[in-house]
Parts: structure tokens; sequence; C-alpha cells
């Protein structure tokens, strides 16, 4: 029987917000079974939040989440590093509005999350296993998520620059896959958007220290796999699907979609019941029907 998984001790790390542009300190502690993920904010009193579907508030060039008015943004490359390494318990901690970009991908919180330890803790580990297609669909971009013993992303973009066009990758995800494949690839951003986006009170902590910038034909900074825009995009929809609450087992099929898109189809399929099913996941691999207890349940499932 798979088991829920906590971290060994705490850990920290200080880093720049990639929009508001100021420092940030991070904190990671250790949290009990059927704790989930939980968000502070130790700059706001009383900040306390699940990181769950229900209390995203916006998914304008990242994933914010909310609480009594205030929010925390751009949680989904620490969220997808906690799902790539199976931590179920852990309660984060910064003293600002937005979770530290640090590099740009997932890798140096796999490192701090590496540093702390995983600690194996007594009870089954939840998950949602879709039952049914649910499908959600904006203008041409789609995202599909399949019943699957697993989680296997399928992801495509197409973009009108000679150095992206069209890419296309197909991943089952396991803890290696994530380490290795997806977890370093950094997110991006044109050129010819900067001035806007810093207008608009966005990426004034970006440069080519924390994303690859593509220029009017060219990437301005080395990439570390040729296709590291898709893969990009796999990492942040691991971590946006992870706001389900639970490891999902699916088949995501996503076509040029985005934030907006992940978040919708996780709350396409949490409304409908017949969608999904909570279950644990046994050493014969396959998914045994749990009855659930109410704290370890996500909200709204």
């Amino acid at each position: 029987m798979r088991t829920q998984r906590t971290l060994r001790r705490e850990v920290a790390c200080t880093g720049i917000g990639l929009h508001g542009g100021r420092q940030v300190q991070l904190r990671l502690r250790p949290a009990p079974v059927g704790h989930g993920i939980v968000l502070r904010r130790t700059d706001v009193p009383g900040f306390e939040v699940r990181a769950l579907v229900g209390a995203v508030c916006d998914v304008n060039h990242a994933t914010s989440i909310r609480c009594a008015g205030e929010r925390v943004g751009t949680v989904e490359h620490l969220l997808a590093a906690l799902h790539g390494l199976g931590v179920d318990n852990a309660a984060i901690e910064v003293d600002a509005d937005e979770v530290p970009i640090l590099d740009g991908s997932a890798v140096p919180f796999v490192y701090l999350l590496q540093e702390a330890g995983v600690r194996v803790q007594p009870w089954p580990r939840r998950y949602l296993r879709v039952r049914r297609p649910v499908e959600v669909k904006v203008g041409d971009s789609t995202l599909t998520l399949y019943p699957h013993d697993g989680l296997r992303v399928t992801y495509t973009i197409e973009f009108d620059h000679p150095a992206i066009r069209r890419q296309t990758l197909t991943l089952d995800m396991d803890q290696a896959v994530f380490q290795e494949e997806i977890a370093p690839a950094r997110t991006f951003g044109f050129l010819r958007d900067v001035e806007a986006l810093r207008r608009a009170g966005l990426a004034k902590g970006g440069s080519l220290e924390n994303a690859v910038l593509v220029g009017e034909h060219e990437v301005l900074n080395p990439l570390r796999f040729p296709d590291e825009f898709v893969r990009h995009k796999i990492l942040d929809l691991v971590g946006d699907l992870s706001l389900a609450g639970a490891p999902l087992l699916a088949h995501a099929v996503a076509y040029k979609a985005g934030h907006a898109l992940h978040i919708l189809a996780v709350r396409e399929m949490l409304r409908d019941p017949s969608a999904f099913e909570v279950v644990t996941w046994g050493e014969e691999k396959a998914p045994l029907p749990l009855r659930p207890e109410p704290a370890a349940v996500p909200a709204g499932v």
C-alpha cells in the first residue's frame, strides 16, 4: 500500500519574486497525515490556505491562490516539485505575495526537498481516478482528462516563431521522469512582450537568470532541452493538476493550453462526482476503492 509522505525536516531558501521583483523567503515544514499542502504568509496575519483549486484567484501568467482578500502567486513550480517527489503533507511559508522564482524551473525546489528528505507516514495515500473523459475548450485550446492507471501527459504547443513552432511530448510521469525530464524546464517569455508585462505590474523580477527569453528570431539564452518550451508547459500542468487535492490517475491531453485551461479542467472534473473516484493504490498496482476519512479527503471531493 502506498502511504502518505511529508518532509523529514524544515528547509528554507531566499529568492526573487518573478512578478513583484522583491526578495522572498520561503520555508517548508513537515506536516501531519491529512494536512495536505498548506500555504501561509508570515507577513499577513491569519493567511493560511490549503492548495486547492477552490482557492485559485488568478491564472494570468502564473497560478495564484487567495485567503481573506490576500494572495500568494506563482505557486505552480513548487507544487509541481512537491507532487513530483511524492510529498502529500507540507506547510509552505512565504513572507511576500509570491513564491520565489529561483531559476525559473522546479529543479531548485527539488534540491530543497531532497535536502529536507521525505518521511513515510502510516496512512494510505488517496488518488483521484478519472472515470470518464473530461474535456474543456476555449477557442482552439483544449485539455481532456482520460481514464488511465497513473499520470500520463501529452502536451502540444504551437507558436508562430521560428525557434518554437509546434512541439509535442508524451510522458508517463513518475519521480524519475519528473526530476530528469520536466523539473529542469524553465519558464519562458518573448522579448516583444517584456515592456507591456512590466507596465501591467508583471515580470519585474524576470531576467536571463530565471527565464528563457525569446527574441525576434532566436532564443537569447541556451536551452536545457531542444523542446524545453513544451516541457515547461508540462511542468506547469503538473503543478496546476495538484490543486485537485490528491494525485490524479489520468491521461491529460493538452493542446495550446495554459494555466487557465489547466484550472478549468480540474474544476470541471470535481464539479461532477461521476467523473472521478477516490482510491488508494495497492502493491499489486491496481487501484482499490477506499472509504475516505473526512480529515484526509480534499475539499470538494
